[in-house]
């Protein structure tokens, strides 16, 4: 994934209102909902959930598929996991991790070389140490 791509899927979920509806989406997984049930499960209005979905089905976060009088809306997984799969890519230093060291790693950048030697041991963030 281009950076630029990145930027765009996270502008569209950079406001409250449509991140909770792709959450929602995401949760329901791939057989999606319609508009009216993600208005109503979100509180949400029509017109601005209308707005929001535009926004998202742009950015390519978001299918929408004919059903029938209604218009089903779901979670492009591809799209997320490749979002997720750019945003961790370098994660660790780019050397496989589990979350215990990623854990590590994020306690090792916010406190620097003074965390307690049980809490980080060098190597867990790709072996660079300090």
């Amino acid at each position: 994934m281009e950076s630029e791509t990145a930027v765009k899927l996270l502008s569209a979920l950079a406001q409250e209102s449509r991140l909770s509806v792709f959450r929602l989406l995401v949760r329901v997984g791939p057989q999606g909902l319609p508009a009216g049930q993600i208005a109503e499960r979100l509180g949400v209005p029509a017109n601005t959930l209308s707005f929001h979905l535009k926004e998202l089905s742009h950015a390519g976060l978001v299918s929408a598929r004919p059903r029938g009088r209604f218009v089903i809306y779901a979670a492009d997984f591809a799209t997320m996991n490749g979002l997720i799969a750019y945003l961790t890519e370098n994660c660790c230093g780019g050397n496989p991790c589990d979350s215990d060291a990623a854990l590590a790693c994020s306690a090792a950048e916010q406190n620097g070389p003074d965390i307690p030697a049980g809490d980080w041991t060098a190597g867990s963030c790709g072996g660079t140490g300090w």
